[in-house]
């Protein structure tokens, strides 16, 4: 497999075109029904089965697929007792030799709705705006089995040959994919001898060229619970003698992060950046400059007649970079315990609960960490509080492998075919179990991880939104990259 990439079995014309019109015809409609269901993951929705949502995106998406009528092309829906259904495809190969298989990749459950979304945006309410597809889930992540079938179907109208293509959509992404690992173990005997991989679950740099995702942060999420009294009592009689829950809660976390700048205190969650991800990171900072901060919403304010603006951790673009994707970083998701504060009385409140996630880098074992985590926050508590940390999901993250001379050329010779410009790599702070357990399945794959989650985008926050052309662009790249799978 260490052979240079051939001509293009593809025309690049007629394969964004075509790519194009179905996104218009069919696509976009499909992905616009898509958002109005809230499918959300189980995590967020503990009556997921009784409600129905998952399977109704399930359904309709297959429904979807079977009426393309892709030549060769067989669906099936599985369920196994008690867990989120999965999509499978396979489609045989006709390429004269192909032995190996090429496994697309995408999920269909959803974050939940969050808040501040614009006043004429919503959750559930797809709406088009200047190219864009806003609403939730549309980008993250279900265009990628629509898009997973258009790159298919242009190879089979151009008659251009192609190895085995398997598809594997699930609906439990966004809870740590918990339920993924029964269904790669069920399903490993038809997956075949994996020599390519196709994840369309990922970002962008820029909407200006087809990106590769070369690192994965893994997660570690729980519950942190700081309990010092077993009801509130009045702040006037307790203060002073009562601990505040919260603020033996600030000390817990003073044992995992520096507030002052974030840094995560554990050498264990650490890990050293490899020479080649640092060559890239180096070279996609050229490339994207402040744009790495800049594209976020930053708070701002008037300040004598000027605005200003909140400030990035740095604005250097090489560590931000690297601060995003090799350094382990604590937020804090949610909060329990606290009356809203039209209710809030003078009341010491019984305890403090917050939701944690940990990002933690790509060479990280999650397992591990997770376990450091606990003993780390509950021994010794301030007070003798009751503190308890409960795990909720967790995932190692991943590092690409090297990348085949082949491969390489491909990616290239497909950006510049559809965008004009060579491919980028960069790392994302995001998590993907699938491609850890892929790795150590199928050490020898190629991993094609990429996504239309570029500047602004805002998975899992408001006004999430898809980029319809650079969707189908990357559609039409994914097509010939896959024509040139050797």
């Amino acid at each position: 497999m260490n052979a240079r990439v051939s001509p293009f079995a593809l025309n690049a014309a007629d394969t964004l075109n075509q790519v194009s019109a179905l996104w218009d015809a069919e696509i976009v409609p499909q992905l616009q029904d898509y958002i109005r269901i809230p499918a959300k993951s189980p995590m967020f929705d503990a009556d997921w089965e009784a409600n129905g949502y998952l399977d109704t995106v399930v359904r309709n998406t297959a429904a979807w697929i079977e009426a393309q009528k892709v030549s060769g092309l067989v669906l099936e829906v599985i369920r196994l007792p008690g867990r989120t259904p999965v999509l499978f495809f396979e489609v045989p190969a006709t390429k004269a030799g192909s032995t190996q298989t090429v496994l697309m990749y995408g999920h269909l459950d959803k974050q939940p709705e969050f808040s501040g979304w614009r006043n004429d945006l919503g959750p559930w309410t797809p709406k088009i705006d200047d190219g864009k597809l806003y609403g939730r889930g549309g980008a993250d992540d279900g265009y990628a089995a629509y898009a997973a079938i258009a790159a298919i179907q242009t190879l089979k109208t151009q008659n251009a040959p192609h190895p085995r293509i398997v598809g594997l959509i699930e609906s439990c992404e966004e809870s740590g994919s918990y339920d993924l690992l029964p269904y790669i173990d069920a399903l490993k005997p038809r997956l075949g001898d994996v020599g390519l991989v196709v994840c369309l679950d990922s970002g962008a740099g820029n909407y200006d060229q087809l990106w590769l995702t070369n690192s994965l942060r893994g997660m570690a999420s729980g519950v942190l619970k700081v309990e010092i009294l077993t009801e509130g009592v009045h702040s006037g009689d307790a203060s002073g003698l009562v601990p505040s829950s919260f603020r033996i809660m600030r000390q817990v976390l003073d044992r995992l992060e520096d507030s002052a700048t974030g840094r995560l205190l554990p050498a264990s969650f650490h890990c050293e950046v490899p020479t080649d991800r640092l060559t890239q990171a180096k070279a996609t900072a050229a490339i994207l400059g402040d744009e790495i901060y800049k594209r976020f919403p930053w708070a701002h304010y008037d300040c004598g007649g000027a605005t200003a603006f909140a400030l990035p951790t740095t604005t250097d673009p090489l560590q931000a970079l690297l601060n995003r994707t090799w350094l382990p970083t604590l937020s804090v998701t949610g909060a329990d315990g606290f009356p809203e504060m039209k209710n809030a009385g003078n009341v010491l409140r019984p305890y403090t609960a917050f939701k944690l996630s940990l990002r933690l880098p790509p060479l990280v074992e999650a397992a591990t960490a997770v376990q450091q985590l606990k003993t780390l926050l509950e021994d010794n508590a301030p007070y003798q509080a009751k503190v308890t940390f409960e795990g909720l999901s967790s995932a190692t993250g991943w590092n690409a492998p090297s990348t085949a001379p082949w491969f390489e050329d491909a990616l290239n010779a497909a950006s510049q075919a559809h965008f004009g410009a060579s491919c980028g790599y960069v790392g994302q702070g995001g998590t993907i179990p699938l491609m850890n357990m892929l790795s150590k399945g199928f050490p020898a794959a190629q991993m094609m991880v990429c996504g239309v989650l570029g500047p602004k985008s805002n998975a899992h926050g408001p006004n999430e939104f898809l980029h319809i052309p650079y969707a189908k662009k990357l559609t039409a790249a994914v097509a010939q990259v896959i024509a040139q799978f050797p």
